[in-house]
């Protein structure tokens, strides 16, 4: 063969090549989204109606603080994208969710998955993001058998892992020297269920017995004969784990009972004070222990975001009334996925996870540290405190018990 035939020979194969690289690259790339997708859930009626309502709220609000700055800015594409939230009811349904949770993936093809509120919801949601491969933001969905070693498609973002909430709670307790018999009574569900078996556990070869312990179902909306029951047992401090219906419904029979307990803890009023204040009103609250969340634990030095004063001011401005804890969460939620976006290399569900990663234990925001297990995505920064409500003269007020380096005075036990 002649040099011309042979070179021409090699620029025609120089050429298929090329072609077959670069066309299969061309076809392989993903080209630029015009929007970022956001999926999510909530409810508009049913039992967790109030508490997903408040947490898709401040959700939208990021949406909205974002949208206005011109969209958040994402890494894998240089530049700054509108954000567009695809919300659907699953009217506090697990059936409902776990339909609505396939659509977000399958059909609409978000490019973020979002939980609705709390772990009765949140648990149909676990398996299918792990099947489809879908990173979950899970907002408050804090039941411990949620985060396993072998599920790299999950991370909680504004709440630490119901199975360490009652940490200091029973460490509080453990410290009262008057306290030595405690009722414990809580619904059976993710969330109560991982709570009542840490308090159990922590409890062991301590001088506080627990001299009732009794699993109630999340529907219950009496507690009248319970009470009865658990005042039987004579205890020197009464916890109730439940969701805030449960809560509600506990606090209303209490008070109607007549009964006085030298210690109640209920979660809720530490999160939903203003709906709890409203539902049972000062007097059922006042010296009642619960775990203080954001507004009630005040966090300004952050390094991200809005600090807390200034979240309350512009929501209320938005929206006419002052936030709650789970209006702070689905914002901090939406902090998350902008951080999340602006430091991923791509926009794959796995270089998301890694990307969080990388920014765990050192992104400080209104709702605290966000840390997680790097294997788990359980959230282990955000700590829940021990406080009581005290009357004051115009209101009540929330005075820090534990632990101590956030101690704000001490415990008035017995309640009067």
């Amino acid at each position: 063969m002649s040099i011309r035939p042979l070179l021409r020979f090699w620029l025609f194969a120089v050429a298929v090549l090329s072609v077959a690289f670069f066309g299969s690259t061309a076809v392989q790339a993903a080209p630029m989204p015009k929007e970022i997708r956001i999926g999510t859930l909530y409810a508009d009626s049913g039992p967790f109606a109030v508490s997903s309502q408040s947490q898709l709220q401040g959700l939208e609000f990021w949406v909205d603080h974002v949208n206005r700055e011109g969209g958040v800015y994402v890494k894998a594409y240089g530049r700054k994208l509108p954000v567009k939230l695809i919300a659907y009811n699953d009217r506090s349904s697990t059936t409902t969710a776990a339909t609505l949770y396939n659509q977000l993936i399958t059909q609409d093809h978000v490019n973020i998955l979002a939980a609705d509120f709390g772990s009765v919801l949140t648990s149909v949601a676990v398996p299918i993001a792990q099947e489809h491969k879908m990173l979950l933001f899970d907002q408050t969905g804090t039941g411990a058998n949620f985060f396993t070693n072998d599920n790299p498609y999950i991370v909680l973002t504004s709440l630490p892992t119901s199975g360490i909430w009652p940490y200091a709670l029973a460490d509080f307790l453990k410290t009262q020297k008057q306290i030595k018999r405690a009722a414990l009574l809580y619904a059976t569900n993710d969330f109560t269920g991982s709570q009542a078996q840490t308090l159990r556990r922590r409890l062991q070869g301590s001088h506080v017995k627990l001299v009732f312990d009794h699993g109630v179902a999340t529907s219950t909306s009496s507690y009248a004969l319970l009470l009865h029951n658990v005042q039987a047992a004579r205890p020197d401090a009464v916890i109730e784990f439940g969701f805030p219906n449960n809560d509600i419904a506990f606090l209303h029979d209490l008070q109607a009972s007549g009964m006085k307990f030298n210690m109640v803890f209920t979660i809720f009023p530490g999160q939903l004070f203003a709906l709890m204040e409203k539902s049972v009103g000062d007097q059922t609250l006042a010296y009642t222990y619960t775990y203080p969340t954001p507004p009630l634990l005040v966090y300004n030095k952050v390094n991200y975001g809005m600090g807390l004063n200034d979240f309350q001011q512009e929501f209320r401005q938005a929206n006419g009334k002052d936030p709650n804890f789970l209006n702070i969460a689905g914002f901090n939620t939406g902090l998350v996925i902008q951080k999340t976006l602006q430091t991923a290399a791509r926009l794959d569900q796995l270089a998301l996870r890694r990307s969080i990663v990388a920014f765990s234990g050192r992104l400080h925001t209104l709702n605290g540290t966000f840390k997680i297990d790097h294997i788990t995505g359980a959230q282990i920064g955000e700590n829940l405190p021990v406080g009581q409500f005290i009357p004051g003269k115009h209101a009540l007020t929330v005075r820090m018990l534990y632990p101590p380096d956030l101690a704000t005075g001490k415990p008035v036990y017995p309640a009067p």
